[in-house]
């Protein structure tokens, strides 16, 4: 399965990159500008001035935070793309090939990521644990604070104490931002990178590099990179942007749905990320399950014409 790359019409991928860059700075600068403005109607000026306000916890600041969520996903990462696509005067299902899923294609990607989640476990625990050498301490320090502040915004957006507060976060940290992050890096970036590069799987694990890099999160780069490497090599065999779509929003759906469970039985939302839920031997079950399926996949989805995506 091949994406049907025109280059008579197309521009460069330099050039595409480029225009992605630029319409994100964009974003960010609108995502930014509308997030103020959301913060001064709710708190006024002072809002500007007292950063606590938004991370005190209450109804409104959760509210706040969500729509600056929802805000932030919509102009950084679903809005350049699209304009990409827009620019380049190609219809945004072909640009992106969202070809129609099927039934069992859905299954195997859900299958996939049902057994990796040992697996995905092991590599966050590991990673977690990651310390660096004397002389780098300085930098694992800094490192470890913005790892805390992130921590402190997500247990924030994922407070719930009732289920139309689950549905939302299932909306706002599930969903959007898988449909956002798959447009932006597998529709965007590893498209582009796969034409520069001729090479896939180079432009597969580079793109899964930005993905995780630019959450800003070092004590879970190397899980993110995985799953961001996993995302795109469901795109590029399926030859559909849903299937890495569907991926995605299961891993942040599960996540949500841990952080619920948790919050329903009084234990610390630090503790998903801390403990060990498996034995040894469902790690390793899952990686050869894991290795299993995603050749399965592969096979599957090229048997019929050969080709590959990209």
């Amino acid at each position: 399965m091949n994406f049907i790359y025109n280059e008579a019409e197309e521009k460069d991928a330099y050039i595409q990159l480029l225009m992605i860059l630029c319409y994100t700075i964009l974003g960010l600068v609108i995502g930014s500008v509308l997030s103020l403005a959301v913060v001064v109607a709710v708190y006024g000026s002072d809002g500007l001035s007292n950063a606590a306000v938004l991370m005190s916890g209450d109804a409104s600041s959760a509210a706040v935070l969500k729509v600056s969520q929802v805000l932030t996903t919509g102009c950084m990462f679903i809005l350049p793309p699209l304009m990409l696509a827009w620019t380049e005067k190609i219809k945004i299902s072909n640009f992106y090939s969202f070809k129609k899923p099927t039934a069992s294609l859905l299954f195997l990607v859900f299958l996939i990521m049902l057994c990796s989640m040992p697996l995905m476990e092991w590599v966050g625990l590991a990673n977690q644990k990651m310390v660096l050498p004397e002389f780098l301490k300085p930098l694992e320090n800094w490192m470890r604070s913005k790892e805390d502040e992130a921590m402190k915004m997500t247990i924030l957006l994922l407070n719930t104490k009732n289920i139309s507060d689950f549905l939302i976060n299932i909306l706002v940290i599930a969903l959007l931002p898988a449909i956002g992050e798959e447009l932006m890096f597998r529709g965007g970036i590893q498209r582009s990178f796969t034409k520069m590069f001729k090479n896939p799987h180079v432009a597969i694990w580079i793109s899964a590099f930005i993905f995780s890099a630019i959450h800003l999160q070092f004590f879970g780069f190397f899980p993110r990179l995985f799953l961001g490497a996993a995302f795109g090599y469901i795109y590029w065999w399926t030859g559909s942007l849903w299937y890495a779509m569907l991926a995605h929003f299961l891993n942040n759906a599960y996540a949500v749905s841990v952080a619920w469970y948790l919050q329903k039985h009084n234990i610390p939302l630090t503790e998903a990320d801390n403990s060990s839920n498996f034995p040894w031997y469902a790690y390793v079950i899952s990686l050869i399950l894991s290795i299993f399926l995603f050749k399965y996949l592969k096979n599957k989805t090229t048997s019929g014409n050969g080709k590959q995506l990209g």
